[in-house]
């Protein structure tokens, strides 16, 4: 009878333990970063197809197509798994080489705007725009994962699920950041001198 009587004071305890959450927002985290690793693949694709086709204009700045492919290269050189976002140097060098590749690839289509014969190509606008499309993507994969990321971590800090996570060693995951905060959150310099140029 005592037995009976643990067996079910066990069980009744780890029913309330969140173990099952805990696989639940795991699976759901691991889901959603392979998503964001998806668009980022796709964003990849399609950058050797820009540098090509911007390669045919003659006078285009030769330096800023050099930086889009070499980002490209540190960005696509990282191993990118489930697990990288278990190990939060590995995930921060993923997202500095994400975020260097984000910022050649604007700089790319803001010069890009310097030449007319760029802007009229038609493979070129058609690239543009899957660029673009695939740059929101990555967004909103990012935010999905960030929320999962977020559920999962409350759910590991919460009691009594946090004593469930040191028993079973489920750690906080680390979140997507922000790359230079700091320069955010300056205000942009507006110059009302000089018309903007079309």
């Amino acid at each position: 009878m005592t037995r009976w009587i643990a067996a079910i004071g066990v069980v009744l305890a780890l029913s309330g333990c969140g173990y099952n959450d805990f696989q639940r927002l795991d699976e759901q985290a691991k889901s959603r970063w392979a998503e964001v690793l998806n668009q980022y693949q796709r964003r990849a694709d399609l950058v050797p197809n820009l540098v090509a086709t911007v390669k045919g204009e003659a006078n285009f700045e030769q330096e800023t197509l050099t930086r889009v492919v070499e980002a490209r290269a540190r960005a696509t050189s990282i191993q990118a798994t489930p697990e990288l976002v278990d190990n939060p140097e590995a995930f921060r060098k993923f997202q500095a080489a994400q975020g260097e590749l984000s910022g050649a690839l604007s700089r790319l289509l803001m010069v890009s705007e310097n030449y007319p014969s760029l802007r009229a190509n038609q493979g070129f606008q058609d690239l543009r725009v899957q660029l673009e499309g695939t740059e929101n993507r990555i967004t909103v994969a990012r935010n999905q994962y960030i929320q999962a990321v977020q559920e999962y971590n409350v759910l590991a800090r919460s009691f009594p699920s946090n004593l469930t996570a040191m028993v079973f060693g489920y750690e906080v995951k680390p979140s997507l950041q922000v790359q230079d905060e700091a320069a955010i959150s300056r205000p942009p310099a507006v110059n009302f001198e000089s018309p903007a140029s079309k």
